[in-house]
């Protein structure tokens, strides 16, 4: 028998029973549920990650729904669970789902929600602060003088580097990739170099009209080119953001693509998409290449050495970490179960998500994201 799992749990008398296997910000998710005739039950067990043994403990003989994280392994063993306890949905709390077997959630019936169009610049303006403080040597500088070494000014203290007038990279141009660009175009005049497999015309029109604007002003002008490879990028940026989907197309930046002594590689998209392995011996080679990284291969796990670099800036994936775009990841979660809960279609564009996130008015009702709604034969709603 599975081991009690510590819960608190609101509106204990509500007619449909969602988990949550986390806590998570805010307080309109919450409100949002037991309006709806919803008793919360909120995992308070004190694990980082939830075994697959304590959300079957959580999920228990009746579940209507779960919300879960990115952290946890949904596969077979929980959705079969799910599906016998009547339950219908399951929401991760973020934007990826590889963590979810979706064929097991199709074999059992279960709608699978995850939370887009609510981090986009959230994730973007991290990307930008890591490229800022890793040309900066910033986390170095920091140390230095937290630990009392600084005695006075010096010409070669923690030289960095310019990032006005280089040139930005980026590797998958999709929304977080362009507003990522826009800000190192805008904010430092660079010049950008892109590879996706899908023409970026908006981001390309965007650097045309500031190069057309600088001009006018009697600045140099900004200027882009679509790379035909990563490689072209790797090779040609100053600094490059790595922001792919993670398949087969997405070779991983390894031995072979890590050959600039002095670049600087930023990575808040999937930790997979560096080798680093390979990372922490070009870093030790090269002083002066740095990386900002905010997700790793292997996590919550760094591979040994990493830690070591001075020349790396690490941080715990935090780029969704605002408070309004966490708040609307919670909200988005929360609202994809209740909605298949209470029958509702599923939204028309998973990446338009203003109507859910207002907190003035009543969010619409439908399924905000729904990954499985077209093998489930889900309608979509036509608001």
């Amino acid at each position: 028998m599975a081991k009690p799992v510590q819960i608190e749990v609101w509106n204990p008398n509500g007619k449909y029973r969602v988990i949550s296997t986390k806590s998570m910000p805010g307080t309109r998710w919450i409100n949002l549920l037991i309006e709806q005739d919803c008793r919360l039950e909120i995992c308070t067990e004190k694990k980082t990650i939830l075994s697959v043994e304590d959300i079957l403990a959580l999920i228990g003989d009746r579940c209507d729904g779960v919300i879960g994280q990115l952290t946890e392994d949904w596969g077979e063993t929980l959705f079969s669970a799910l599906s016998r306890a009547g339950g219908k949905a399951f929401s991760n709390m973020a934007v990826g789902y590889n963590n979810v077997d979706v064929e097991a959630a199709n074999k059992y019936g279960v709608a699978v929600g995850n939370t887009p169009g609510v981090l986009t610049e959230t994730t973007a303006e991290l990307a930008a602060s890591l490229s800022l403080a890793a040309a900066r040597r910033i986390v170095e500088a920091d140390e230095f003088m937290r630990a009392g070494k600084y005695e006075g000014w010096l010409p070669h203290l923690f030289v960095g580097n310019l990032l006005k007038g280089q040139t930005v990279g980026v590797i998958g141009a999709g929304r977080i990739g362009s507003a990522y660009a826009r800000m190192m175009i805008e904010g430092f005049k660079m010049n950008l170099i892109y590879y996706d497999l899908y023409q970026a015309t908006r981001l390309e029109k965007f650097v045309t009209a500031y190069g057309q604007f600088l001009k006018a002003s009697g600045e140099q002008p900004v200027t882009w080119k679509r790379a035909a490879s990563m490689e072209e990028v790797l090779r040609e940026a100053d600094v490059i953001s790595l922001h792919p989907i993670l398949d087969k197309h997405v070779p991983p930046c390894n031995k072979e693509r890590l050959h600039d002594e002095r670049a600087i590689l930023v990575n808040c998209s999937r930790g997979p998409v560096v080798d680093e392995v390979a990372l922490v011996e070009h870093l030790r080679e090269n002083p002066m290449f740095r990386v900002g990284l905010d997700v790793f291969e292997d996590e919550p796990y760094m591979k040994p050495g990493l830690a070591d670099m001075k020349n790396a800036v690490v941080v715990p994936h935090i780029a969704s970490a605002s408070k309004w775009t966490r708040e609307g990841l919670a909200t988005l979660a929360a609202l994809n179960v209740l909605g298949k809960i209470k029958g509702y279609s599923v939204w028309g564009n998973p990446n338009s998500v203003d109507a859910f996130l207002n907190g003035s008015s009543q969010p619409p009702a439908a399924c905000p994201s729904i990954v499985n709604s077209k093998t489930l034969g889900l309608p979509v709603s036509k608001l």
